[in-house]
């Protein structure tokens, strides 16, 4: 038996990691897609984009875990299927279940693993990856100056360049516009060609520019006649402009900008943020509550409502009036003017009241989608790691019936189940964020359709179910077309 428990599991570890790495790389490719717009002219180095890539594979990890392990599920017992060694293996009186015992531990271990990254590897790297993306982000992209449109990339200049040799990157017909120390168009500069070019420490950008024009306006000293303006021409034959410039050399922003975010949590942390922010939460609601213009045994009873219970803090008891007001009664007895200035205050008051719940009701729904990010990543990290032990309760005894290897039926089949869970997983996360369900149902929902279907197909496995074979859903539907007034053409009806 031991023997064949390591066969077992020689034929799913070579499965797993082949998978769990092409998968990665896909999911990586997919975040380039996503992030090329902001790293492509920024002029990083390969180290910046390399320590980038490192981090950005281990925020994948959570998705790649579950794939990898139905992938790899799917195609083991695929394999054993299609060569009839499950069929060896369960003529010499060894179920299904037995043949997969040693696979469960594995994938116990695996999801073990994935926990250990979910919690306490992935906020480090997140906080790194949101840092250096940031930085990115924010690093001036370099200097490109496209023929016949003026660029003020250059501080303080604005160029238009007539024509442009990529070859030799020289520039030709420059039309030049100083306007450093808050110059309007005082100082042109028109030049036949010349070339631009950044120093290796990326602070400085030069200028050289040859058989040129500067034409420089001059204040006139006469203060009674502001129309008439003296201009100086100078002729030069090679000039240079050298300017400082910000943002071109990589600056690597503090990490502690998004320590306290969602991500860079783990769980003890996020619980503690949870608790920060729902009392903040509930001391915003209130104040909203008290906004309410209402008497003051309900404002009572409200107030109450947000307040933590205490089991070792009695109720206060308030007080009941021993008989009812009847202000209908009395409404109708006073004067119809008292009647108009009663109905005008309370009119005042509404809208008041109105205009307050409006402002504080959309400081509420952030505060409250925000406490929800924090719960939702606390059970994000148990479900992504359960998933893991889900998939392979799919992944296992589907490919047993299946009983197809390689990479043609299983990656069909896993990418369509992964591409369903992912849906589900969305949606259930969508009703927690918005308060539609509670946190638990809407984080768990999709563990809670994936983990029966794990059971019955393992179910129909070990039972040597045939739901995937063709003739039975052959059989299926001759058994419809006999049926009457079904399959029959209309001139026999």
């Amino acid at each position: 038996m031991k023997r064949l428990h390591l066969y077992v599991i020689r034929s799913f570890l070579g499965p797993f990691f082949m998978t769990f790495f092409i998968v990665l790389f896909i999911l990586l490719m997919q975040f380039l897609w996503k992030y090329v717009d902001d790293l492509v002219g920024k002029g990083l180095d390969f180290s910046v984009l390399g320590e980038m890539m490192f981090y950005a594979s281990f925020a994948l990890l959570p998705l790649a875990f579950p794939l990898a392990m139905l992938l790899a599920s799917i195609m083991t017992f695929g394999a054993l299927g299609e060569n009839y060694e499950l069929v060896a293996m369960k003529a010499s009186g060894i179920s299904l279940v037995r043949i997969m015992r040693p696979l469960v531990v594995i994938a116990i271990l695996i999801t073990g693993v994935a926990f250990y990254f979910a919690n306490n590897v992935l906020p480090e790297t997140n906080l790194r990856f949101s840092t250096l993306l940031y930085s990115v982000k924010k690093q001036r992209p370099e200097l490109v100056l496209q023929a016949g449109v003026f660029t003020n990339e250059m501080d303080g200049y604005s160029i238009k360049v007539g024509t442009k040799n990529n070859t030799t990157k020289m520039l030709y017909d420059l039309l030049i516009y100083d306007h450093t120390g808050n110059k309007a168009n005082e100082s042109v500069t028109v030049a036949d060609s010349g070339f631009l070019r950044i120093t290796e420490d990326k602070r400085y950008m030069v200028l050289d520019l040859y058989n040129g024009v500067n034409y420089q306006e001059q204040k006139s000293e006469n203060k009674n006649n502001k129309d008439n303006h003296a201009y100086q021409r100078n002729q030069f034959d090679a000039q240079t402009i050298r300017v400082r410039v910000k943002d071109f050399e990589f600056d690597r922003k503090d990490e502690s900008i998004f320590k306290n975010q969602y991500r860079m949590l783990n769980i003890s942390q996020l619980m503690l943020m949870e608790d920060t922010l729902q009392d903040d939460y509930y001391t915003r609601l209130r104040n909203y509550m008290m906004q309410l213009n209402v008497t003051p045994h309900l404002s009572k009873k409200m107030y109450n409502l947000t307040v933590p219970h205490d089991s070792l803090k009695r109720d206060e008891v308030v007080e009941v009036a021993d008989s009812i007001f009847n202000f209908d009664e009395h409404f109708e007895r006073i004067d119809k003017w008292v009647k108009a200035d009663i109905a005008k205050t309370a009119l005042n008051d509404a809208r008041g009241v109105v205009q307050n719940l409006s402002m504080y009701e959309g400081q509420l729904y952030l505060k409250k989608k925000t406490l929800n990010k924090y719960k939702m990543e606390r059970h994000r990290k148990y479900t992504l790691s359960i998933a893991v032990l889900i998939f392979f309760f799919i992944g296992a005894p589907l490919g047993a019936i299946i009983r197809k290897g390689g990479l043609g039926m299983p990656v069909v089949v896993s990418i369509f189940l992964f591409i369903l869970y992912y849906i589900v997983s969305m949606s259930g996360e969508k009703t927690a964020r918005e308060d539609v369900w509670n946190m638990i149902n809407g984080m768990w929902f999709s563990s809670y359709i994936f983990f029966p279907i794990g059971v019955w197909l393992t179910f129909k496995a070990a039972t040597d179910s045939s739901i995937m074979t063709a003739e039975t859903y052959t059989k299926f539907f001759k058994r419809l077309t006999n049926i009457p007034f079904i399959g029959k053409k209309k001139s026999e009806q």
